[in-house]
């Protein structure tokens, strides 16, 4: 079933106790303002040194438990966020990976870990979230053998099963108006500007009833195999990301 009109989740990744809070603090005033349910991608033990923006916030920990509260979505962010690994993803947006092509006990020894430390901080995540959309088949397997059967990545206009998983599509990483479909807005909440976060408010006061949660698509949808034309679009779409991405690299080295 794919919805009419488009339903939309807000997703935030790379979420740490050493995230800019400044940043994030303006994503969180939008969480609150328009009652939003959203994907919080929370990295266990973060450990890369790109994300180490700030001094530990003492107060991180207690606002995700506050947001699980109010029916928020804590996903599996990774394990340390350490992107060092060149295996073949199933989301192939990006040449590296901290899951994609470690061996596979490696891989669930990491899993069981990161669930552990959140379990320990009172969150309950319930899907998977990869950094830089890394992750394969074995990934996978570790995944429904610690209990996690969603994630939340792929290319489609509607949640789908592959490889006895539940995948909520993510395809956006702006605010876009769509006709139908179920679509996913991923935020990085470090490096979001002021006028991303205007353009996102602006966009919420228009579409606020139509964003969902994690909760609600899983209760209301019937996830299927994707056919061979969801296939071939999903491709497409992954396709013009792409480009679009090549495109906005080749121009920065051009400036």
């Amino acid at each position: 079933m794919i919805p009419e009109p488009a339903q939309y989740l807000l997703r935030f990744d790379d979420l740490c106790p050493t995230i800019v809070k400044t940043r994030w603090q303006r994503l969180l005033s939008l969480i609150e303002e328009f009652g939003i349910h959203p994907i919080l991608g929370v990295i266990p033990d973060n450990q890369d040194r790109k994300l180490h923006l700030a001094p530990e916030d003492p107060t991180f920990w207690q606002t995700m438990r506050s947001l699980q509260a109010a029916g928020a979505t804590v996903a599996l962010h990774g394990y340390r966020h350490i992107c060092s690994s060149f295996g073949n993803s199933l989301v192939p947006l990006h040449a590296d990976s901290e899951f994609a092509g470690v061996p596979e006990e490696t891989q669930r020894r990491w899993i069981r870990a990161g669930l552990e430390i959140l379990r320990r901080e009172e969150l309950d995540p319930k899907i998977w979230v990869a950094p830089r959309h890394g992750f394969d088949a074995a990934t996978l397997r570790c995944l429904r053998k610690e209990g996690i059967g969603v994630l939340s990545d792929g290319f489609a206009r509607r949640p789908f099963t592959r490889q006895g998983m539940t995948w909520i599509p993510q395809q956006l990483w702006g605010p876009l108006d769509k006709p139908s479909g179920l679509w996913t807005i991923c935020i990085h909440s470090n490096s979001t500007r002021k006028t991303q976060v205007e353009e996102l408010r602006a966009f919420l006061k228009l579409h606020a009833a139509r964003f969902t949660s994690v909760d609600r698509v899983l209760a209301e949808y019937k996830p299927e195999e994707l056919s061979l034309s969801e296939r071939l679009q999903g491709a497409w779409m992954l396709a013009r990301v792409k480009l679009s991405r090549a495109r906005k690299k080749r121009n920065r080295r051009h400036r």
